[in-house]
């Protein structure tokens, strides 16, 4: 039996780092994350209730700017939401984090570390100049595509559609964005690729690469996810997948009464089968909170962190283990993307 004062001894000595949110969405729309409110999975009180010390805000980029060459101006105003609505309205609970070392000097200050990713690589329209831009603006990772391929790599999302033109995998200019990001020390994110791309990017990529959001193709069948061959190869080469907590992404639907049968134990399923396979270094923790419409019971937003510690702790994970999956790992990766981008 884990008491509840385990729980919290060992949930608050670890820094948890969620390194997938989309708030983003809403407060460019004018959102008060400030206000506590639980019309969502996030706001300042459900961050603190929950132990967060770091939060990757997506720098999501819908594929429909595409259509007119509108994904710049959308990651520039996605970039401004993270730096002005949620950072600078609120200082007290926010800073600005931009490297390893930034997370763990914030979290010792009391607040909470904000970084920024953008999820599609459509923002750069195909410009290794704007990457340069977006760095310098304190984006720290890119998810290479998101549901749509772009000019330079395949995403899992439309492989299935005959009218889309696809690369087989990275094109040249695809594999010249993965580089720059080494130089850069901007971490190469393959959640949402296609699997080629995943291993175009992979033999690339002179630092490790890592999932931001994704789960086991082996325990749900979709193509988002990862397979086990995957898994482990990314794990080879320093890199981590970090679990998502979307119903359709932890149990495959079987039918419309599937999401509602989901739980904490099914997420706690996919970290099970990842140290099985690949190590207890090769997981972390990307929840999609606020980009989905069905989380897990037990894991409903972002307050209920908590839980999931209890249930790693009944599962036998022991609190170093706890650590690592928690923020250790991408700390790990991170700091060895900096390392090669010297």
């Amino acid at each position: 039996m884990v008491t509840d004062a385990e729980v919290q001894r060992v949930h608050k000595a670890a820094l948890l780092i969620d390194t997938h949110n989309d708030i983003t969405s809403k407060t460019v729309d004018g959102y008060d994350i400030g206000a506590a409110q639980d019309d969502g999975h996030t706001n300042v009180k459900a961050l603190r209730e929950g132990g967060v010390g770091a939060t990757f805000f997506a720098v999501y980029v819908a594929s429909r700017y595409v259509d007119g060459n509108h994904s710049a101006r959308r990651t520039l105003e996605m970039i401004d939401t993270v730096r002005h609505d949620i950072i600078g309205q609120h200082p007290n609970d926010f800073a600005l984090a931009t490297s390893a070392d930034d997370i763990e000097r914030i979290h010792q200050e009391g607040k909470i570390a904000a970084l920024l990713g953008i999820e599609g690589g459509h923002a750069l329209e195909d410009s290794l100049r704007l990457l340069r831009d977006y760095y310098e603006l304190g984006v720290r990772y890119m998810t290479l595509t998101h549901t749509n391929t772009n000019g330079w790599a395949d995403s899992a999302g439309d492989m299935e559609k005959p009218a889309v033109a696809h690369h087989n995998g990275l094109t040249v200019f695809g594999k010249q964005v993965v580089r720059e990001m080494n130089r850069l020390g901007m971490m190469v994110d393959i959640s949402h690729v296609a699997d080629k791309t995943f291993w175009d990017a992979l033999e690339v990529s002179r630092a490790p690469i890592f999932a931001s959001h994704s789960n086991c193709r082996a325990l749900a069948n979709v193509p988002r996810n990862m397979t086990d061959e995957m898994i482990v190869a990314l794990a080879k080469k320093g890199g981590m997948i970090d679990v998502n907590f979307y119903c359709d992404f932890v149990v495959k639907k079987a039918d419309d009464k599937a999401p509602a049968s989901v739980t904490i134990d099914n997420v706690v399923a996919h970290i099970d089968h990842i140290v099985k396979i690949a190590g207890i270094d090769a997981v972390g923790i990307g929840s999609d909170f606020d980009g989905i419409d069905c989380a897990p019971r037990g894991l409903q937003d972002v307050s209920k962190f908590p839980n999931l510690t209890r249930a790693l702790l009944e599962r036998g994970y022991s609190p170093e283990d706890i650590r690592k999956i928690y923020g250790g790992n991408l700390l790990r990766v991170m700091r060895a993307v900096e390392a090669a981008a010297r």
